[in-house]
């Protein structure tokens, strides 16, 4: 190959690098504090759940699966990965 076929190559490979530092290592790193706070959830949280339900963890259950108390009495199963936001944390025991 010569130079002019090499010289033709260098913008696909800046914008590579701009779409990686700008758009991919963000995303990675979102989802990895996303992992990070959805395996901290514990019992008697506070979350926000992706459809925009507030409750409380009332258990955890297997297969990645929370009980959600959002009313006296009213529990609903959500998956873990759907909590979009913790309000407030319980300190541990």
């Amino acid at each position: 190959m010569d130079s002019k076929a090499i010289g033709q190559f260098i913008p696909l490979i800046l914008i590579f690098v701009i779409f990686y530092f700008l758009l991919i290592r963000p995303q990675q790193r979102k989802v990895k504090e996303h992992k990070a706070m959805v395996d901290a959830v514990g019992r008697g949280d506070m979350v926000i759940a992706s459809g925009g339900l507030i409750g409380k963890i009332v258990r955890v259950l297997e297969d990645d699966k929370i009980e959600l108390e959002i009313s006296d009495s009213v529990t609903v199963k959500v998956v873990k990965s759907s909590i979009s936001a913790v309000v407030s944390k319980t300190e541990p025991k």
